[in-house]
């Protein structure tokens, strides 16, 4: 039996709902679930009420966009208070920032001959945060690319043409404000963080000083020695172990948890993440 515990849905840059994302929880008989969306928490309400009805285990989560020296980190946010203000004014400084580097990207895009408007991209986004996956996808829709991934080849992705850097969060300062919405902290996938994996040992125990209570451990592009190492690396700091297949959607490419052909993280993760929340939240 699998767990699921890294998504995203239209809330962020994913393209199904909450309530469909959970139907395919139950479908493949994942036994417990998370929504992960960008830099925001509107869509875990309609997940955890709809994991209720169908009987699948869902922790509230969160992906946020941070930084720890020269790295550009992604950390994961499970069990956390979804209505806690001072998250959700923290966020409001994030969701900023999304917004000030589309003006810019579309700014620069203008400047190439390329025409797409700030309606364009909310259309597109709809309930939820914009961002560069959706330029894309309408740099496809508009004919300027072929796919999604040549819009970040030509134009979006770092030092291309139309790149924008935005604001993030120290790696502290997002660790901290999860665990005061009493959540615990994961670092997402941190075997793509360096390759060789020669980066993540001081990478990892820095981090850990600041609070990380998790490894993503469990994701599609992790190899079989890399998993290893992290979790040779979560046993030395007693780090939680967690894992999800970072699903966007089915255009996206990467197989939801439990498909064949896709991971299929062990549903014991569960069972010590509850543990360790009830720990926390006590």
């Amino acid at each position: 039996m699998c767990v699921e515990l890294h998504t995203h849905s239209v809330y962020s840059d994913g393209t199904a709902t909450p309530t469909e994302l959970i139907q395919m929880a139950a479908d493949r008989k994942i036994q417990g679930f998370s929504l992960t969306d960008h830099d925001t928490v509107e869509g875990v309400q309609e997940a955890m009420c709809q994991g209720q009805k169908l009987g699948i285990p869902v922790v509230s989560g969160i992906e946020i966009s941070a930084s720890h020296r020269q790295y550009s980190l992604h950390i994961l946010g499970y069990g956390i208070d979804p209505h806690n203000q001072e998250l959700l004014d923290w966020l409001a400084r994030l969701q900023q920032g999304r917004i000030e580097r589309n003006r810019n990207i579309l700014e620069k895009l203008a400047k190439m001959g390329i025409s797409i408007t700030d309606q364009e991209l909310q259309q597109v986004s709809g309930c939820g945060q914009a961002g560069r996956p959706h330029i894309a996808r309408l740099l496809k829709e508009k004919g300027y690319v072929t796919n999604m991934q040549k819009a970040f080849s030509y134009y979006l992705g770092r030092n291309k043409p139309a790149w924008c850097s935005r604001y993030t969060s120290e790696s502290s300062e997002a660790i901290a404000i999860l665990h005061q919405a009493g959540g615990l902290a994961v670092l997402a996938h941190p075997g793509i963080i360096d390759k060789s994996m020669k980066a993540q040992p001081m990478l990892i125990q820095e981090l850990v000083e600041r609070g990380l209570d998790g490894l993503e451990v469990f994701y599609p592009t992790h190899s079989r020695k890399m998993k290893k190492r992290l979790q040779v690396l979560a046993e030395k700091y007693t780090l939680l172990c967690t894992g999800g297949s970072d699903y966007h959607g089915s255009q996206h490419g990467r197989l939801f948890a439990g498909e064949a052909g896709a991971i299929c993280p062990p549903d014991s993760i569960m069972v010590e993440l509850l543990d360790r929340l009830q720990y926390v939240q006590q």
